[in-house]
């Protein structure tokens, strides 16, 4: 199987036949059950985060040259660190994406997401109409970082994803170093001008004292992360649910958007693996596994492993274990940015689906996919946006523009 473009069957096969075995291609012990990946998820003294952020395919030295001059580096920050510091980093972090912060910024991702429908009539394509840009906004503002190129942090974004987690050829990974690079000096002096007194999360990096490396390190994957991921989730999203009946016209429904973007978080997560280090000999699913091996955890597989999810193949949203699924993770390394990646998605669909109620997808045809090792979502939702004029088109148009957008629901 290509563990870049991963299928259902694949990710099946695997559960069924080689819950724990070695890729010979990449080196990657792939894990695939879902019992397995938790427990590896949940200790992180048996395995490791330390080449959670290493990248795929090697890079070689004229390109880290390249990359060194920029200063950049990726040292022990949130996701790749196992050592004492990573506590003290991520309650640093986590003052900004409080629940309450967070259920704050609902008013704004309406307000939002009610600017960027307007307008927009015919055949659309939903990903730079609306979700490619949208969940950066919202990170930088959650963050307090202001004065942002919105279109160079997207395409810093995505090259890095690609540099880091692509199957890449030495010639495509000089062209990515370059905007890498770029965004790492970017940051470099960002942090570096950062008024330790501000409200923003540069200025609570000096404030704490934390040196400039870790932290230019830190938010990197922080900025990339935190809003790519959200865009993928929208761009499943809105597949997922408009291949399913009448599921589109009833999300206004209470909770039934909140409860489609769980399903989609299980059956089809922006993050389908993440990977481990195991620190000693461990045996998973009655395989060895050495001291040393690096893991690949499948976490689309285990969002559809039958011994955890009844029925699993089904779309079905409000299941009563619907948050079980693994696709932010589990235990210390849990994502930061859960609760805000979920309310984003839920008002995202919920305010689309209230302005256009019979938006359906423009074609039956499969859109091309990001495929890249820990990361798979459509980057393109090709709708015909429908009629939208009407009553129901009038009185969503009239909510969405008053004071207060969701908050007044």
């Amino acid at each position: 199987m290509d563990l870049f473009q991963p299928g259902p069957a694949d990710l099946r096969s695997l559960r069924e036949r080689a819950p724990v075995h070695r890729d010979g291609r990449t080196g990657l012990w792939l894990v695939s059950r879902y019992d397995d990946v938790r427990a590896v998820l949940a200790d992180p003294r048996r395995f490791r985060p330390d080449n959670a952020l290493t990248a795929v395919v090697p890079i070689p030295g004229p390109v880290l040259r390249e990359l060194a001059r920029a200063g950049f580096s990726l040292p022990p920050t949130l996701a790749n660190n196992g050592t004492p510091t990573h506590a003290a980093l991520r309650r640093l972090v986590a003052r900004f994406l409080t629940p309450a912060r967070v259920a704050s910024a609902g008013p704004r991702i309406a307000e939002l997401t009610a600017a960027r429908l307007a307008g927009l009539t015919g055949v659309v394509d939903l990903h730079p109409a609306l979700a490619r840009d949208l969940p950066a906004v919202v990170l930088l503002e959650v963050l307090g970082i202001r004065d942002v190129d919105v279109a160079a942090l997207k395409a810093w974004s995505t090259a890095s994803l690609e540099l880091f987690w692509g199957d890449v050829s030495p010639a495509r990974q000089r062209e990515l170093a370059g905007p890498a690079a770029a965004f790492h000096r970017w940051l470099t002096g960002r942090i570096e001008a950062a008024d330790p007194r501000g409200d923003d999360l540069f200025g609570a990096l000096r404030a704490r004292g934390v040196p400039l490396r870790e932290a230019a390190g830190l938010c990197y994957f922080l900025l990339i992360a935190g809003q790519e991921t959200t865009t993928q989730l929208l761009c499943a999203a809105f597949h997922a649910v408009l291949r399913h009946g009448d599921l589109w016209s009833r999300l206004p429904e209470p909770g039934l958007a909140a409860a489609c973007v769980e399903e989609v978080l299980r059956r089809e997560p922006p993050v389908t693996t993440w990977r481990r280090v195991a620190a000693e000999r461990v045996v998973l699913s009655g395989v060895e596994v050495p001291a040393g091996a690096p893991l690949l955890l499948m976490l689309a597989g285990a969002g559809s492993d039958p011994g955890a999810f009844e029925d699993p193949e089904r779309f079905c949203p409000g299941r009563p274990n619907a948050r079980a699924h693994l696709a932010f993770g589990h235990g210390r390394h849990f994502c930061l940015g859960a609760g805000l990646a979920r309310l984003e998605a839920e008002v995202v669909l919920r305010e689309t689906a209230l302005r256009f109620p019979r938006l359906r997808l423009a074609s039956a045809d499969p859109p091309p996919v990001l495929g890249l090792l820990s990361f798979r979502a459509p980057l393109t939702v090709e709708v015909d946006l429908g009629d939208r004029d009407g009553p129901a088109g009038e009185a969503a148009t009239r909510r969405l523009v008053a004071p207060g957008g969701v908050g007044r629901r």
